[in-house]
């Protein structure tokens, strides 16, 4: 099964900008949208016929929204949305941001953390109490075949991240406080895919600053993930940061993260 993941940064302009010949190029069989920002029908329309389309548009119009599309053939269960799954409602803030599908012997999740901003207390406020219900939801999965994927919006180690020492406790993304929800996720058994495929090495990043020329000189930061439940994450064979060749060549911001899984 190859699963890919990436934050599309408007489904719309991804798609004007090449998404969709992307899609048919590489074939994935599950596929994990984040910053969607479009309601489902436009979602699927632009995803294309092959996929059952399942989209989570946030309350506060023009932003976050998630994705899972499976390619017809493949088995769809339940479809749950929010973190807070035994709730009913959600701030504003929090919707959009959380998808999970049952799949055969799995449960996919595309997740769309908060950015949050350093400087401004009420947007960490939001970024970690979402954290917190991301990891009581984690802590439920802990004895399922899960896959949480998406744009996490913090980096893990140096090894994620270009400019670690600036950024270091300045920027959000790369504060203590943020890192240490990815250890707490990570002690509960679950594992980040790409890191345990490509061992101690720097990189390889997954999104890029669009200001000055960050993803010409590779000035990047790996805040996209694939973090799996340790039976289904032995099973990842390869993976793959789709960069584009070019900067006119992108269709977002992020590159996206494909991982092959078998058997």
């Amino acid at each position: 099964m190859r699963i890919a993941t990436c934050n599309v940064n408007g489904i719309r302009a991804a798609a004007r900008k090449g998404m969709g010949e992307w899609i048919a190029a590489t074939s994935p069989d599950v596929l994990l949208l984040q910053e969607v920002r479009a309601p489902e029908d436009i979602a699927e329309s632009l995803i294309g016929s092959d996929y059952q389309v399942f989209t989570r548009a946030c309350d506060i119009k023009g932003r976050a929204g998630v994705t899972v599309a499976v390619r017809h053939g493949i088995d769809v269960g339940e479809v749950r949305d929010g973190v807070a799954v035994h709730t009913v409602d959600e701030p504003p803030v929090d919707t959009g941001r959380w998808l999970e599908v049952d799949l055969p012997e799995l449960t996919v999740v595309s997740a769309y953390l908060h950015s949050g901003d350093a400087k401004n207390e009420e947007k960490m406020a939001a970024k970690y109490a979402h954290l917190e219900l991301v990891s009581k939801r984690l802590e439920e999965f802990a004895s399922s075949n899960v896959l949480v994927a998406g744009d996490f919006n913090i980096v893990h180690t140096p090894l994620d991240i270009t400019n670690w020492k600036s950024n270091h406790n300045r920027t959000s993304g790369v504060l203590d406080s943020e890192i240490a929800y990815v250890d707490r996720w990570l002690s509960l058994g679950y594992v980040d895919v790409q890191r345990s495929l490509t061992g101690e090495e720097q990189g390889p990043y997954t999104w890029w600053s669009q200001r000055g020329k960050a993803f010409d000189n590779n000035v990047g930061w790996r805040i996209d993930y694939q973090m799996a439940s340790e039976a289904v994450a032995s099973k990842a064979r390869s993976f793959k940061i789709d960069r584009a060749a070019a900067y006119d060549a992108r269709w977002s911001d992020h590159a996206p993260l494909i991982v092959d899984y078998e058997d």
